[in-house]
């Protein structure tokens, strides 16, 4: 088998790699990357028409976003993925089509993807053509997946992005009785330094912030993504409202996490057996919790900034790069008693890594404005950290070779160094062909 990457190379962003044989060519995931400039995987439009399949790990933007330019660029076949990831992914690119209109894209272009979306069952092999494709929970977001693909011979793993841990929704990745001969794994959190505090004291650190704020009448806004961290995050805040150790102050909820959260519920039966049995054992069902607001108006957003109280603002984008965190941010960065916090990656080049390197001037919509909100990071994260990856080849039967990809360019080497003492490491090059 052949291994090409497109994009996820040297970055954290735009995953898109080719696995091909003498018979078949098919695309592990199609994303983009977002930053002050979006970025798209470098492939030519030849190279498209010839891709036989498309796999999708999971529903984020930097995994899926290409899927529309596939289609436009003349992609007519299948994608692969679990029923949540479809589901999560109408929505989010509905959402990305309408924000970005000056693309041009065809009205019809939603209901030409969706009609070419086919569900692959965890853990059942799955015969395409010369390959038999294996899709294994992967523990980062609802429907997310490992991808093994063999062609008889030899086989490829690819992470998409992975957590090992269990967290409120989801058990950690299911990495049992797993063979092959290459694994493609994400390094998002791969440099010597990237080592997570326990849940327990990052928990305890952000119970008392929140804390601290509600006492001033402060107002704290927390981006994330749509997917994944917005309902772990509501959750915990949730929990911590109901058990009496937070203050019950207002969780206004914006952007496009309300739909997920609905997504998230349908498809409960992928989350912990835990969460299943509280919501069939009692009344009381978190995913409809009184505790959160809604914001399904955009006056609304006025009503909040004016409103003397203090409150949580869970809100989209999660790096900051558009969404109704701009609007909030505008309002809310000039008063050094508001407190913007931090809890997902941050990708160079985006507004997100700016404040958290400590940038004190911002511009929103032409107007300059002066950064005093206090900006603080708490990891809570749907990503493996260095101890995780350090741990994953360990659990891969017969490993000889391993790609990196989806990490910055320091942390790749950093983590290249420690695997290479066992096995043949290569940090993923882009538009680069590699023979396993």
């Amino acid at each position: 088998m052949k291994i090409k990457f497109f994009g996820a190379a040297g970055e954290v962003g735009r995953s898109c790699i080719m696995i091909s044989t003498d018979k078949t060519k098919i695309l592990l995931d199609s994303g983009i990357k977002l930053g002050k400039n979006e970025e798209y995987p470098v492939i030519d439009d030849e190279e498209i028409k010839n891709i036989d399949a498309i796999f999708i790990s999971h529903a984020h933007i930097d995994h899926c976003g290409f899927l529309p330019f596939l289609y436009s660029k003349g992609y007519k076949n299948s994608i692969f993925a679990t029923k949540p990831t479809i589901e999560i992914i109408n929505v989010l690119l509905s959402d990305y089509l309408r924000l970005n209109s000056d693309l041009n894209f065809e009205k019809n272009i939603l209901n030409s993807l969706n009609s070419r979306f086919k569900i692959i069952d965890y853990k059942k092999d799955f015969k395409f053509r010369d390959l038999t494709i294996k899709f294994i929970p992967a523990g980062h977001i609802l429907g997310s997946a490992l991808i093994s693909i063999s062609d008889g011979k030899n086989t490829i793993v690819y992470t998409g992005d992975i957590n090992l841990l269990k967290t409120r929704l989801l058990n950690g990745a299911d990495l049992k009785n797993i063979a092959a001969d290459t694994l493609i794994t994400e390094t998002t959190y791969g440099g010597d330094k990237d080592i997570f505090p326990e849940e327990k004291q990052v928990a305890n650190q952000l119970l008392n912030t929140i804390n601290e704020s509600a006492k001033t009448n402060s107002k704290i806004i927390i981006p994330s993504f749509a997917v994944g961290r917005a309902q772990e995050i509501l959750f915990f805040l949730d929990d911590y409202i109901n058990s009496g150790m937070m203050q019950k102050i207002p969780i206004y909820v914006d952007g496009m996490i309300n739909k997920v959260l609905r997504i998230y519920r349908h498809n409960v039966i992928f989350c912990r057996k835990e969460l299943q049995s509280r919501i069939l054992m009692s009344d009381y069902d978190p995913f409809k919790s009184k505790n959160f607001k809604i914001v399904d108006r955009k006056n609304i957003r006025n009503y909040i900034i004016a409103k003397d109280e203090p409150c949580i603002i869970v809100t989209t984008s999660g790096m900051l790069t558009g969404g109704p965190v701009m609007f909030y941010l505008s309002k809310l960065a000039q008063n050094e008693n508001n407190k913007l916090i931090l809890v997902g990656y941050q990708a160079q080049g985006t507004l997100g890594r700016d404040l958290q390197d400590g940038i004190n001037k911002i511009t929103i919509n032409n107007a300059e404005i002066d950064v005093k909100l206090k900006v603080e990071t708490f990891h809570i994260s749907a990503h493996a950290d260095r101890k995780q990856l350090e741990q994953i080849p360990l659990k891969i039967r017969g490993l000889k070779n391993i790609f990196l990809v989806h990490g910055e360019i320091g942390k790749l080497q950093q983590l290249e160094a420690q695997f290479s003492k066992k096995y043949n490491v290569k940090i993923a090059q882009l538009n680069t062909e590699y023979e396993v």
